[in-house]
């Protein structure tokens, strides 16, 4: 063997597909809060698929804290039915986790945009109370979506059971991007955990974390049409050290 010739490395990493990075980040490129959505339904095979990927998620000591019940066909209709007559009675239950006591700075210039761009994109003049309300309420109806996840924790891990269940969120959606699926992250349905306990029967111990509404996109719909910002890195990460 020559001097220049190079033996195969034993490290695991380098015998993973180079690729591997650039097809997540097309993942999380491609990948936007649908909604709007074609009747459809996915199949069971493929939603199978979404949830053993996710399954994957890691999570503190391995406890793997989340539950996800899913709604398809008319037991989706059912339980739309159910939450968008609760929320458009106006108020709030109280919810499971405290709610975000108030956005500043950066975060409600964030939150701002994202605003902006949706009410842009379905019509609705800013300062225009009465059609943002209305348009809130879609929330409830799963944006027309033939599925829906409600997504629960266990109640003595408190927050990090929450936040382990946001890590299985984030990869539910990212493995159904992969599969052609659209799905948005909603945690407007936790405002109604009052409901959502009712109609699953929840045990004491279970808490409501957010939903994820799911199902093929309806690509040509106005409000699929915009896509939110990124901040940059030097916003979001700091280094120490080389």
């Amino acid at each position: 063997m020559s001097a220049t010739s190079t033996k195969p490395s034993s490290n695991p990493a380098s015998k993973q597909d180079a690729g591997a990075i650039d097809v997540l980040e097309a993942l999380l490129a491609a990948r936007y809060s649908c909604r709007a959505y074609k009747s459809d339904q996915v199949p069971r095979s493929v939603i199978e698929r979404i949830v053993t990927t996710a399954q994957r998620t890691a999570s503190w000591c391995n406890s793997q804290p989340w539950h996800a019940t899913i709604f398809s066909g008319a037991e989706t209709d059912r339980f739309r039915t159910a939450m968008y007559t609760a929320a458009s009675s106006g108020g709030d239950a109280p919810t499971d986790f405290p709610w975000p006591r108030e956005y500043r700075d950066v975060y409600l210039q964030r939150r701002r945009e994202s605003g902006f761009q949706l009410y842009d994109a379905v019509g609705i003049p800013k300062g225009d109370r009465a059609a943002g309300a209305k348009q809130a309420l879609e929330n409830f109806k799963f944006f027309g979506a033939p599925h829906v996840a409600i997504i629960t924790t266990t109640e003595p891990l408190g927050v990090y059971g929450a936040v382990d269940c946001g890590a299985y969120v984030a990869n539910f959606m990212l493995a159904a991007q992969a599969l052609g699926v659209g799905s948005i992250a909603q945690a407007a349905l936790a405002r109604r955990p009052d409901v959502i306990r009712e109609y699953l029967k929840l045990p004491a111990d279970r808490l409501v974390v957010c939903g994820i509404s799911f199902g093929y996109p309806a690509h040509d719909a106005p409000i699929n049409s915009y896509r939110t910002s990124r901040a940059p890195l030097s916003e979001a990460v700091t280094f120490v050290g080389e």
